[in-house]
């Protein structure tokens, strides 16, 4: 298989079930063999800053990154942010450990970032910290945002409206969950026709006991384990969602075969 056929790497629902250091190594030998093309990436949980100065270096062509659940801290994020230039779209959700400083170097470095999501769990505000300074941080250097998710953040209303102004592309937010924020509907709706505002004030799952919904489901269906050991048999990558490009066209622009 060439590199093309890693330009995308989605690990996320594997590395639920796996443990930190069969991540580390499935991610190592992927992106290395993208030679450089990887455009997508998703994966959950990592725990260790030398796998994340390691997608950095190998970002030049990124444009998805996905990390959710990892533990990452603002100085490592500033670390990769100078590296990340492609970026569009960030997911950076139930990531605990990041702040305001993470924020401002993302948006100093990623200048083409349309979409970010910062969501957290409901349980993670149990502390009640107060991340104004993080919506801040967002409002003053992604101007030209239009997706953006953060649920169950403690947020004042000052700060969303910051970045509601601050953000005159904005198509979508997302504040279930975000309680102290109280917000005109119908002065929002007037003045920002194009802007879709999910919350606070939403029923999602997280506010509702019916998991016994979901129990004619079984993780039996999923054998995760199974992908723990893909790395001793190369005919077993099939099992990888990865996505195949062909051909190269005028448009394709910097030498890479064009999207699907």
């Amino acid at each position: 298989m060439g590199p093309y056929c890693w330009q995308e790497i989605d690990l996320e629902d594997w590395s639920y079930r796996s443990n930190s250091d069969n991540i580390d190594r499935m991610l190592r030998m992927l992106i290395t063999r993208s030679s450089g093309s990887l455009r997508k990436l998703c994966v959950s949980g990592l725990q260790n800053d030398p796998i994340f100065l390691f997608i950095a270096e190998h970002s030049r062509s990124l444009k998805t990154l996905q990390l959710p659940r990892s533990n990452m801290s603002d100085s490592i994020v500033e670390q990769m942010a100078g590296r990340l230039s492609s970026i569009t779209f960030l997911d950076l959700s139930y990531c605990t450990k990041i702040g305001p400083r993470a924020f401002e170097a993302i948006g100093k470095h990623c200048k083409l970032l349309a979409g970010l999501c910062w969501n957290m769990h409901p349980l993670d505000m149990g502390d009640e910290i107060s991340q104004d300074d993080e919506a801040h941080a967002i409002a003053t250097t992604m101007p030209k945002l239009k997706h953006l998710e953060m649920a169950y953040l403690c947020l004042d209303t000052a700060s969303v409206v910051e970045i509601i102004l601050s953000c005159p592309e904005l198509e979508y937010l997302d504040l279930r969950g975000c309680w102290a924020v109280k917000l005109d509907d119908k002065y929002f709706k007037a003045k920002f026709s194009k802007l879709r505002i999910l919350g606070p004030q939403v029923m999602d799952h997280f506010e509702r006991n019916d998991w016994e919904d979901c129990s004619d489901y079984s993780d039996s269906l999923y054998d995760y384990e199974s992908l723990d050991g893909m790395w001793d048999d190369e005919d077993r990558l099939g099992g990888l969602e990865l996505r195949f490009y062909e051909g190269f066209g005028e448009d394709s622009g910097y030498g890479w075969p064009p999207s699907p």
